[in-house]
């Protein structure tokens, strides 16, 4: 009759496996291996752990052997399992690396999966696989504009020192129009969310009008100044200009960062500012809107309450707009700014540089 091996502990070992046994944030896997261990030191056979622990008698047998052999380490420590072998070799990887990267499916933009390991000779899942490893993504693709500012950098420099470094006595305002919304409604009801089920609705649509969100986000406390209009002309904008002066406390100076739309820069605009002085503009280089924080707010306002919403008349979506924006201002949360003008200016100057090496070739 074959005898299990017999296994003897020092103190501190003893001491650790209790700890293990009963410790809280241990692995459970850790915990039933100290048991093993604690019940082959009391001389408890391989069978009778395994009917004392619901376990193989095998797997008993398993852990005390790595116990007497490699300690309390072999108790933490997994097998190491070489798992199988490799099918593809490196200099394959590398090959569909190169294809991925500077060639293309004939009749086709872009590589997918299925086309490359067709391609290639492998599998789906090993395109996969090489593609996750090496931060490949064909499949997706980003939009960017370089800005040909002349004063790009005065532009910048004089935004960004607004909103990380505003002046005293003063309100920092970020403007601009979101034009042509929609008031969409379905053509057919759609389901609610459920359990197992996202919420449906149709593709197509009914329009039955748009209206124009002017609004000015205040940059040191959120809030939102808002009004919707039909159109979004000149004169628009300067009911907007006379809301934001009848809204604001009258001894602050205003820094309203706007774009580069002409309607912001039109004769009887800029006649209406020399009137009232305490409005400083500040227009966003060209190409670069993104520098204007309002923006951030309108992608929320989208996301959150347009996107999904049903409308049946432009009534209802000004109502649902005024909801949203009425929501945010009983607790605003501003957006905080961080980048330095140091910082975008070096990411831009790479973009150039990558940019005229794509030109060039």
């Amino acid at each position: 009759m074959r005898i299990a091996a017999a296994v003897k502990l020092t103190r501190e070992q003893r001491q650790q496996l209790k700890d293990w046994r009963r410790g809280r944030k241990i692995s459970v896997r850790l915990a039933q291996r100290a048991r093993i261990v604690l019940l082959a030191a009391e001389g408890v056979s391989n069978k009778a752990i395994g009917e004392l622990l619901a376990i193989d008698r095998r797997t008993a047998g398993l852990w005390r052997a790595r116990f007497n052999a490699m300690g309390l380490v072999g108790l933490e420590r997994d097998a190491f399992r070489p798992g199988r072998k490799r099918k593809i070799d490196e200099r394959q990887v590398q090959r569909i690396i190169d294809r991925t990267l500077n060639a293309t499916p004939e009749g086709m933009t872009h590589w997918s999966t299925r086309t490359m390991a067709a391609a290639a000779g492998v599998s789906a899942s090993t395109i996969r696989r090489i593609w996750v490893a090496h931060g490949l993504k064909p499949h997706r693709i980003k939009s960017f504009k370089l800005s040909n500012d002349k004063a790009f950098v005065e532009k910048l420099e004089d935004i960004v020192g607004l909103y990380l470094h505003p002046p005293e006595h003063a309100l920092v305002l970020c403007g601009d129009e979101k034009s042509q919304i929609q008031a969409l409604d379905r053509t057919q009801p759609g389901l609610p969310l459920r359990r197992g089920r996202c919420q449906t609705f149709t593709h197509d649509y009914k329009r039955n009008g748009t209206t124009t969100l002017f609004a000015a986000l205040n940059t040191l406390d959120g809030t939102i100044i808002n009004t919707c209009m039909e159109k979004h002309r000149h004169q628009e904008w300067l009911k907007f200009l006379q809301q934001i002066n009848r809204e604001t406390p009258k001894d602050k100076t205003i820094h309203l960062i706007v774009d580069n739309y002409a309607t912001h820069k039109h004769p009887k605009v800029k006649a209406w500012l020399r009137k009232n002085p305490r409005f400083h503009m500040h227009f966003t280089p060209t190409s670069a809107s993104w520098l204007n924080m309002v923006e951030r707010f309108f992608r929320d306002l989208t996301e959150k309450q347009l996107r999904r919403g049903v409308y049946r008349s432009v009534k209802e979506l000004k109502a649902s707009i005024d909801a949203y924006i009425g929501q945010h201002n009983n607790n605003p949360k501003p957006f905080i700014w961080t980048a330095k003008a140091s910082d975008i200016l070096e990411k831009v100057i790479r973009g150039r540089e990558k940019l005229n090496k794509v030109i060039s070739v």
